[in-house]
C-alpha cells in the first residue's frame, strides 16, 4: 500500500488550499484515514481522522477550518483547508489503517493507530 501526498504550497494567511492523499496498492471496504502534521521542532500532531461510514472528527485547533473528504472512485482522500493561519505551517501527513474500531474516534488520534503513510506534504502559511 502506498500514500502519495501533494497540493501543498505557499499560501497567505486567511487563504485556503487543499491536499489530496492518493491511495494504491490495495482498496479496503473498510478504513480509518488521518491527517497529521508537523511543525518543526514540534511532535506530530493529530489534524482529523475520517473512518469509513462515520463523520470525520477534527482537532479544536482546525475544527470549523478544515474538512476531510473522501473520492472512492479515485481512492483519493482531501484535506481542505481554509481561513488559514501562521500556525497551521507545518509539513501535512495522510495516513491510513484498515483496523477500524468503533466508539470515540478520538481513539485514532495517536501517529501509533496507523499502518501506512504518506511522504508529507509542506504547507507553509505567511502572515
Amino acid at each position: 500500500v502506498q500514500l502519495q501526498a501533494s497540493g501543498g504550497g505557499l499560501v497567505q494567511a486567511g487563504g485556503s488550499l487543499t491536499i489530496s492523499c492518493a491511495v494504491s496498492g490495495r482498496t479496503f471496504s473498510v478504513f480509518v484515514m488521518g491527517w497529521f502534521r508537523q511543525a518543526p521542532g514540534k511532535e506530530r500532531e493529530f489534524v482529523a481522522v475520517h473512518r469509513s461510514g462515520d463523520t470525520p472528527y477534527y482537532a479544536d485547533s482546525v475544527k470549523g477550518r478544515f474538512t476531510v473528504s473522501r473520492d472512492s472512485a479515485k481512492n483519493t482522500a482531501y484535506l481542505q483547508m481554509n481561513s488559514l493561519k501562521s500556525e497551521d505551517t507545518a509539513i501535512y501527513y495522510c495516513a491510513l489503517t484498515n483496523k477500524y474500531l468503533s466508539g470515540s474516534p478520538y481513539y485514532y488520534s495517536s501517529p501509533a493507530r496507523y499502518v501506512w503513510w504518506g511522504q508529507g506534504t509542506q504547507v507553509t502559511v505567511s502572515s
